[in-house]
């Protein structure tokens, strides 16, 4: 009877115990069901995720040949420091011969300027020539009217033989002297004008020259300048702080004006671009905070915030974007890019941060 007794109460127990566990287990999973529950209400995870950062590319701007390379793969460099230079010899020839045609452009201004002053000094000269002969002929205007007073009261006279026909050939001779004088003032009067019409026309032709030395002058200090400007390119610097990747040229080779030879990686503030379903952006707004996870980094928390959305899915950026209109359609969910910015401006992790990186991303719904 005992026998029979204690195996009926071995089922009981291993019964109450299985409900004791079974309960810890329904238990368990609806608190851990509620916990991501009420947790996918208030956040907005996703593990397609990066770090991202301005990449800048080395790019001569002339053409030439390598003669010297300071820097070295993933090497960091400071915005400003000497990355390559090429052989400048050309760029100094022809800064040279930019120089010189200056130098001559100046010598020709000078006797532009003298050429000019002398004109005007000649254009004077005959002007004043013109205001005297205009003096000399008012007053042989007046000889002529005495001359011709004269006359005629001798050739009254002579009528009445009150005079010696000498006389009266003198008076007429006297008249007609005056007359020719006249005439020969006003003839050099006209010459004197058109003389100083023609110092004027000279003077304004050197002044046109002096003008063109002017603007020649002005198109050699562009041409210095610009002698100058790509003697400057022969030595490439770097844009921007951050690292080099791999340096793409070797000393001797001969470089194309906007060939791209290797990049710059910044380190001074990168992000994170995480790519989150559609169906997801419907609380997310901007300002949300963020908590980030870098797989390289397990044990650190970054805090960072949403910036900003991209204005199209990452499909529509794509080298072949897809076209529903055409086909079977298939609707599939889309992901739009969101840049997440850290704010945390230092700290040792995030100079460490490297574009490419995977990260997980939470962002906290307001």
């Amino acid at each position: 009877m005992e026998t029979n007794q204690n195996t009926a109460e071995e089922p009981k127990k291993k019964s109450f115990t299985f409900v004791i566990i079974l309960a810890l287990l329904v238990i368990g999973g609806g608190t851990w069901g509620y916990m991501k529950y009420n947790h996918g209400l208030h956040h907005e995870e996703t593990d397609d995720a990066q770090i991202d950062a301005d990449i800048s590319p080395v790019i001569p701007r002339i053409s030439g040949y390598v003669t010297e390379i300071r820097v070295k793969d993933n090497q960091a460099v400071k915005k400003g420091d000497t990355l390559l230079v090429l052989d400048n010899r050309d760029q100094i020839i022809k800064l040279e011969q930019a120089r010189a045609g200056l130098a001559g452009s100046e010598g020709n201004l000078t006797a532009a300027n003298a050429s000019t002053t002398a004109s005007a000094a000649t254009g004077i000269t005959y002007q004043a020539n013109v205001s005297v002969v205009a003096a000399q002929i008012e007053e042989a205007k007046v000889n002529v009217w005495r001359a011709n007073q004269d006359f005629t009261r001798y050739e009254n006279l002579i009528r009445d033989h009150s005079i010696t026909q000498q006389e009266f050939e003198q008076a007429q001779a006297t008249k007609q002297k005056a007359e020719r004088q006249l005439a020969v003032l006003e003839a050099q009067k006209t010459a004197a004008e058109r003389q100083a019409k023609a110092a004027s026309s000279q003077t304004q032709a050197t002044s046109r020259q002096t003008s063109i030395a002017n603007a020649t002058i002005k198109a050699r200090q562009a041409e210095i300048a610009n002698a100058e400007l790509n003697l400057s390119y022969t030595v490439i610097t770097a844009p921007t702080d951050g690292r080099v990747s791999k340096v793409n040229a070797q000393p001797g080779q001969f470089l194309q004006a906007g060939q791209s030879l290797f990049s710059i990686i910044s380190t001074h503030k990168p992000w994170v671009v995480a790519n989150f379903k559609e169906t997801q952006l419907t609380k997310m707004k901007l300002g949300q905070k963020v908590k980030i996870h870098v797989d390289a980094y397990p044990d650190h928390e970054f805090d960072a915030k949403v910036t900003s959305f991209s204005p199209a899915t990452g499909a529509r950026f794509a080298l072949l974007p897809p076209d529903n209109a055409s086909g079977n359609f298939v609707k599939v969910v889309q992901r739009l890019p969101v840049r997440i910015e850290f704010e945390e401006s230092k700290g040792e992790f995030i100079a460490e941060l490297r574009p490419g990186m995977n990260v997980f991303v939470d962002v906290l719904l307001d």
